[in-house]
């Protein structure tokens, strides 16, 4: 069992419990899957270039990512309707709760000017959506075999019912929130 889990199971749930006032354990929020997405635009059709992406989404992911397909056809953006779009991994369970630890105690801090993920990102579903500028930031990656730095999409999915529960629930994960940056 990963360190996060055990202090999630632990300690978290009923800190989460007492904050937010919850009888039950069973309506605490928890985190059900991390979503990984990398979209690549133009590099997509290059197979090279689409194969350094997958190798490099695998070493931050620790699992192989799927290339993700565009669905129809736009002429203003010039895509085609079953051409390669980018990468996509799903993560869960132990490999989940491996990656959050590494995200907020390694990856996040080594950003330049970091000041602290905005709260703005929860959306409809009390899911909570950021972006990562450079993918260089996780020490997997190898920073002199990186042809071109790229962007990263990061969605945390939970089982939250309130914007309130998801936020209290990344501070006990302690993610970097700033209530400022708005």
């Amino acid at each position: 069992m990963s360190r996060l889990k055990s202090t999630y199971d632990n300690e978290i749930v009923s800190k989460l419990m007492s904050k937010l006032s919850l009888k039950n354990k069973h309506d605490v929020p928890k985190i059900e899957k991390i979503i990984l997405n990398m979209g690549l635009g133009e590099d997509a059709s290059d197979g090279k270039k689409l194969k350094i992406c997958t190798e490099d989404m695998g070493l931050i992911a620790g699992q192989k990512p799927i290339v993700t397909k565009f669905k129809q056809s736009i002429s203003n953006f010039k895509t085609r309707k079953g051409a390669n779009a980018g990468v996509k991994v799903t993560l869960r369970s132990h490999k989940m709760y491996e990656f959050i630890d590494r995200l907020v105690n390694i990856a996040l801090p080594r950003i330049k000017d970091f000041r602290g993920l905005s709260t703005k990102g929860i959306d409809n579903s009390f899911n909570y959506s950021f972006g990562v500028k450079e993918h260089i930031v996780f020490p997997e990656v190898n920073f002199d075999k990186v042809d071109k730095i790229r962007g990263l999409d990061i969605t945390v999915v939970t089982s939250s019912k309130s914007k309130e529960g998801t936020l209290e629930m990344l501070k006990e994960f302690n993610f970097p929130l700033n209530d400022k940056k708005n």
